[in-house]
Formats: structure tokens, sequence, C-alpha cells
């Protein structure tokens, strides 16, 4: 099974996308399963994962209901307040929904850079755990020493970074990314997406401008840690779905069949789907 593990769908008239803005020109628009349906079957993808776009519970509600009435969509990553004095209780009803497969804060566009490690979020990932929901973790090289402190204190936590915690493609220093996902990698049960990448590049990104973080990852995480996405609408203002498809297909070649397979769905229903109890076929 090949799961696209990190896609987006939204409605402007919804009005919780605060950083959805006409700026973004060709993605400031609606976005539905339909629109994606065509790409997946061009690309032989099965499956994918809904993940939140809004820091609502009521965007997380409606990403479940268009999972229940779309057959491609195989769990939703959706949000709620960490800080709330009732993030567990909270959690717990989000988790009585089968289809919700983790949560995810936006924690790249919050003020506090150490956000992440406050104790008193304590309770929420302790919830998480409880639940067996998966942290997507939305990070940028500078969240990494608060997230390795999160990681510490939890070690049960099932947690994912989401698009290799966004290196600087466009300037090309990637010497602190490496060290923090080096550092990063030596959780165990961390996985990280490969996915989000074309979109911290120029426009002019080739497969050259990937490899070097593509190899890292790799050498860091294994096969069998990483986990493909296409970040699919945001994608498609540097790359069309097929592209990031082939480049992602080229820089796997030299890998056996089986790790390709882990990396292109096998790892995702791994992490999201079974540990739910959930096995699509």
């Amino acid at each position: 099974m090949r799961i696209d593990a990190h896609q987006h769908v939204w409605t402007l008239a919804r009005g919780d996308y605060g950083w959805l803005t006409p700026a973004l020109g060709p993605i400031h628009r609606d976005f539905g399963p339909d629109d994606l349906a065509p790409l997946l079957a061009g690309h032989d993808i099965d499956r994918t994962i809904l993940v939140q776009a809004a820091p609502t519970e009521a965007e997380t509600l409606f990403l479940l209901d268009v999972a229940a009435h779309t057959p491609f969509v195989a769990g939703v990553v959706g949000w709620t307040d960490f800080e709330a004095r009732d993030a567990s209780l909270r959690i717990a009803h989000l988790a009585s929904t089968p289809l919700l497969v983790g949560l995810r804060p936006m924690v790249h566009d919050i003020p506090d850079a150490d956000w992440l490690g406050k104790p008193e979020l304590d309770p929420a990932f302790d919830a998480l755990i409880a639940e067996n929901l998966v942290f997507d973790a939305l990070l940028k090289p500078r969240h990494i020493a608060p997230m390795l402190s999160r990681l510490e204190r939890h070690p049960g936590l099932a947690a994912v970074i989401d698009h290799a915690a966004k290196p600087d493609l466009v300037s090309g220093d990637l010497d602190g990314w490496r060290e923090g996902i080096t550092a990063l990698a030596r959780h165990p049960d961390l996985f990280c997406k490969l996915s989000g990448l074309v979109t911290e590049a120029s426009e002019d990104w080739t497969l050259a401008t990937l490899r070097p973080v593509f190899e890292h990852l790799l050498a860091s995480f294994g096969p069998q840690r990483l986990i493909w996405g296409s970040d699919w609408p945001v994608l498609t203002l540097r790359a069309s779905y097929g592209r990031w498809i082939e480049t992602v297909e080229t820089l796997l070649a030299p890998l056996a069949e089986a790790e390709r397979a882990a990396i292109m769905g096998g790892n995702a229903r791994k992490l999201y789907l079974a540990r739910r109890g959930r096995n699509p076929l």
C-alpha cells in the first residue's frame, strides 16, 4: 500500500486559516478530495493522511467529516489546544473517533520558540500516549532543542517530524539543521517525514538541491523511520504532484524494494494506523 502521509484540504469560507492569505496566489482557493483524487489514481497512491491546516477544533471536526466521506483518507491529524486546562479530556474525546490518528500544534507559528518544552503541556502529551495518538511535530531548526527535551520527558511518545524540520534550502546553510537531525534521530521511536522540502527551496530547485538533505535523513533515520508525504496542495507552489513523486522515487532508487515500500507507505501504516487498530485494505 502506498500512502501519502501528509496532505491538506480547506474551504476558505470557514475563516480560520490565518496563514492562508491572497499573497499565496494559486493556493488561495478551496481544495477538496475531488481535486486530489485524480492525482492519487495517476500515481498509484492508495490512501492518505489528512493533516490540519488551522489551529481550531472546528477544523478538526471538518476534516473528520471529510475523511468519513472520502474512501482514500485513512486517518486525520487534527488540532486541539495543548494549553487548555482540560486538554486531556479534549484529546480523549477527539480520540474516540477512530479516524483521528494524531494531533499537531502549529509549532512553527508560535512566537515562543521554547513552547514545546513547557511543563504545562505535560498532561496533553500524557494523553497522546494514553490514546495511542501520534504527535506531528511541525518544526523549524530553532525548535529542535525543545523537541529533544519533550522526547526525553515522554519516552513513550509516538512522534514524527514534519517536513524534516524545514531545512533552509534557499541559503543552503545546513550545518545546524544536520546537527539537530542527528540528535533527534537518536530517539529510536521517532519518525521523520520526507515532505514539504521543495517549498523550503527556491523556484529553480533541482534534484541536486534536495540530495544532501535526503542523504542526511537516510543516514540518520534509516529507511524504516522515513515517511513519504506530498504536503499537497502547498506543494504546488514549487512543484506538481507528479514531479515530487518522480523526484522522491529517483532519490529512493538505490534502496532495496522493501526499503522503498516502507518509506512510500509501510512506515506510515505502522505509525499512524496500526497503533489505532486500523488496517485498511
